[in-house]
């Protein structure tokens, strides 16, 4: 029991301490976030503006080596000689073994020379349109050596080829290992039409070197608009399955874009550059996962040195808290009694300081306890009472309804049909506001309650009040508060109809506006002057005072507030009138049913 009790004291003593921990921890604990988070910033910062730099040398490079196969193929578009031999062999001239030494001394030594000067190409060629011509390498060959090519194979050949051996030779290996990229141009005369073809080449190592650099946690790839991917030598397929999901992070804008992605525990910088030229994108990946898990390595150890630190806090601050809460355990031992069921206990000695105070307090709030203890038995008396009297109630319903049940079968013995009516009429609209109801009815059961309201109210009357309904069945079944109808029916008779006395007409129409039922009910009674019809509306809504007199609206305002209770604000009622001609009310409620 000592252990037990001890345990108990000590609940307060570890709130207050949580409590002095967590003001202490968490301004460290916020400082501490907002550190870090700055730290990994900064680690993001920085390689989005590495990646940055080096896509935009990337860039530079690219437009540099399309700038040189499109100078070099210009070039030799250009050459004269060179288009004026393709045209002869095209037509099926030979020429002379004299013709040849000269051309290749003078032109193809020049077109040489201009290929061998620029570094970054691998080779530029010549193949005519058909094999009627002097081989004269490494510049002119015949269109069949023109099919060994791997594009080649494709009858719609133009335009770029990538990552392709050279395969213009079945023994030339000495660079066959590496991967090429090559514009293929046709060579046009505008008579006899194309008369040969241009493959401008280099590798892809000089085209995209981001690919080849072999830098550790970074790679590159080129994609083009076909969807073929090209990596360096050293990829994996990890990075293929992960090219898809950093592809759909990207726009379609041109423009290097950088972005930071976090996808399967990577965090990856990745810049993206649409290389237009070429119909791809050049995409480079840097893995700094590994400096975001450094940082992280410092946080955790942060975290976990400030949960000991926070231990030993604890233990200090809490036999300090123990020692300030003495008198207040002393009091708990008095709140014990009460527990046990003796509410008769008094505080003594209650100081004058907050100890004390509280024990004043808990004086008073035994002393209210035992006052509501019997409030609420006088309660539960008043609901006995009630529930014996809607017993009693239910009693004399039944009653009624048997003697009214009594009175139809001698109305109908003596063939007195009307009385009849009129009485099978009664017993339906008691039966209808005498039955209990905790929620709403459906709409088409307030009118079946109107239409026997409307056949005991014209036995009243010399003239009669015909009711005419119009409703849509989706209006029938949605769910309106009961009793809500026939106070504005009643309104209209009293008010609109009996003072006429004659025929007329009382119109129930139902109509959909949107998600909203509106119910139209208008009497072709007198109708009212647009002052009333202001002074009514403010009364419905409260802004005038509504009792006493005849027709002051009380009966509208419980139908509007009602509407408001059962389904908000936004629902209610509405009034339109001509004085001498009608008085429309409309009552919108909310589609709480769908059609079947």
């Amino acid at each position: 029991m000592k252990l037990s009790e001890k345990f108990r004291n000590q609940k307060l003593n570890i709130k207050f301490t949580l409590v002095i921990i967590i003001f202490t921890i968490v301004p460290i604990g916020i400082f501490a976030g907002i550190l870090f988070y700055i730290m990994e910033k900064n680690v993001v910062d920085e390689n989005l503006n590495y990646m940055e730099y080096t896509m935009q040398r990337n860039q530079d490079s690219i437009e540099t080596n399309i700038n040189s196969i499109n100078m070099s193929t210009q070039f030799f578009l250009s050459d004269e000689h060179l288009l004026e031999v393709l045209n002869r062999t095209k037509n099926g001239e030979t020429l002379s073994t004299s013709e040849w030494l000269e051309f290749k001394n003078q032109d193809i030594s020049a077109l040489e020379r201009l290929v061998n000067n620029n570094l970054l190409l691998y080779g530029v060629r010549v193949y005519a349109a058909n094999d009627n011509v002097q081989e004269m390498m490494p510049i002119l060959y015949q269109e069949s050596r023109m099919q060994k090519q791997e594009w080649a194979e494709d009858g719609d050949y133009l335009g770029w080829h990538y990552n392709f051996n050279d395969n213009i030779f079945s023994s030339y290996t000495m660079r066959q290992n590496r991967k090429i990229i090559s514009l293929v141009t046709p060579i046009i005369d505008s008579e006899n039409g194309q008369i040969g073809t241009i493959e401008a080449a280099m590798t892809m190592e000089n085209m995209f070197p981001s690919l080849y650099e072999g830098i550790e946690h970074e790679w590159s790839c080129f994609v083009t608009t076909d969807g073929e991917s090209y990596f360096g030598d050293e990829t994996s397929e990890g990075n293929e399955a992960l090219l898809g999901r950093i592809l759909g992070e990207f726009s379609g804008e041109e423009g290097i874009q950088v972005s930071y992605i976090q996808t399967d525990g990577q965090n990856l910088i990745v810049t993206y550059l649409p290389v237009k030229e070429l119909s791809g994108v050049l995409v480079c990946v840097k893995d700094i996962t590994q400096n975001i898990k450094e940082v992280h390595d410092i946080r955790n150890i942060f975290v976990v040195v400030m949960l000991m630190l926070i231990g030993v806090l604890a233990f200090f601050i809490n036999s300090i808290v123990q020692r300030l809460l003495k008198q207040f355990y002393e009091i708990l031992r008095s709140i014990r009694k009460v527990q046990k069921g003796d509410l008769d206990v008094v505080i003594e000695n209650c100081g004058k300081d907050e100890m004390g105070e509280l024990g004043t307090q808990i004086n008073k709030m035994l002393a209210r306890i035992k006052q509501l203890m019997e409030d609420n038995l006088n309660r539960e008396m008043l609901a006995k009472n009630s529930e014996i009297r809607a017993l009693q109630n239910q009693i004399n319903a039944h009653f009624i309804y048997n003697v009214l049940e009594s009175i139809k079968m001698m109305a109908e013995i003596d063939e007195e049909y009307a009385i009849s009516d009129a009485v099978t009429a009664l017993g339906k609209l008691l039966r209808y506001s005498m039955k209990w109801v905790s929620g709403n009815v459906m709409v088409e059961q307030e009118l079946e309650y109107i239409k026997n309201y409307m056949a005991l109210i014209n036995l009243r009357f010399d003239y009669e009040i015909y009711l005419s309904l119009n409703i849509p069945d989706i209006i029938l079944k949605q769910e309106i508060p009961k009793m809500s109808l026939q106070p504005i029916v009643e309104n209209a008779i009293y008010h609109g109809i009996e003072q006429m006395a004659e025929d007329t007409n009382i119109y129930i129409k139902g109509r959909m506006e949107g998600h909203d039922c509106v119910i139209e009910i208008t009497d072709a009674g007198r109708g009212m002057t647009e002052e009333e019809v202001e002074q009514l509306r403010l009364k419905i809504a409260g802004e005038m005072d509504s009792s006493g007199g005849s027709g002051n609206g009380i009966g509208l305002k419980n139908v509007q507030d009602r509407i408001h209770i059962a389904f908000g604000e936004k629902y209610g009622i509405e009034i339109a009138s001509k004085l001498g001609c009608y008085t429309k009310i409309m009552v919108r409620i909310p589609l709480t049913h769908e059609a079947y």
